[in-house]
């Protein structure tokens, strides 16, 4: 193993332990707001909610994203959403699809940065951590053709955002994931940029 791969490797040490931290915090501050609220728990169908990413890129790679979720509000600060992925992508002799299936769990240790910081932004800040699974052409990946056709991996993510409350129930969100596994096959670029719109 030579030093760039060392170098390669503590970093990611580092950033699943800085994310951990963060999400441990998060976590922390969650409950602890859960446990002062007062309010009464809104009805169950208030607190589900609807929402996705898509990703459009085109040109010399193209790069089609669909990442539909459905979700729910467990706690005020707290979420868990799931639904499927479709991704579509060609560059040069590579014309594959990938599938997916993915979870995920969001905190919100900050609710309006406005209150801390009185500069007439009203933005959450959010912490996300997303399990997702990955269904691959053996073909492209392993450039062999072989059964079966296609396999599984599991991504696992992490990482910061903020949410723009655009109406009662609809957000707009920012998110920068990093990769917390390696599992051989480079899904994505770290980091991550997602934008996703939840109603």
């Amino acid at each position: 193993m030579n030093i760039a791969q060392n170098t390669s490797e503590y970093d990611h040490k580092a950033h699943r332990i800085i994310l951990s931290a963060i999400i441990s915090i998060a976590l922390i501050s969650a409950v602890n707001a859960q446990v002062t609220t007062v309010n009464e728990k809104p009805p169950f169908k208030e607190r589900i909610f609807y929402g996705g990413s898509l990703g459009l890129q085109f040109g010399t790679q193209t790069n089609i994203e669909v990442l539909p979720v459905v979700g729910l509000w467990v706690l005020p600060r707290v979420a868990v959403a799931a639904g499927p992925g479709f991704r579509f992508y060609r560059y040069q002799n590579v014309n594959t699809s990938i599938y997916s299936v993915r979870g995920y769990i969001q905190l919100v240790p900050v609710r309006d940065i406005n209150k801390m910081l009185p500069l007439g932004v009203h933005t959450s800040i959010i912490l996300q951590f997303e399990d997702e699974g990955l269904s691959l052409d053996s073909k492209y990946w392993h450039n062999v053709d072989r059964d079966p056709k296609r396999f599984w991996v599991n991504q696992i993510m992490a990482g910061p955002g903020i949410s723009q409350q655009m109406g009662k129930k609809s957000s707009l969100n920012i998110l920068i994931l990093w990769t917390l596994n390696n599992n051989g096959y480079s899904i994505y670029n770290d980091p991550v940029l997602r934008i996703s719109f939840v109603f």
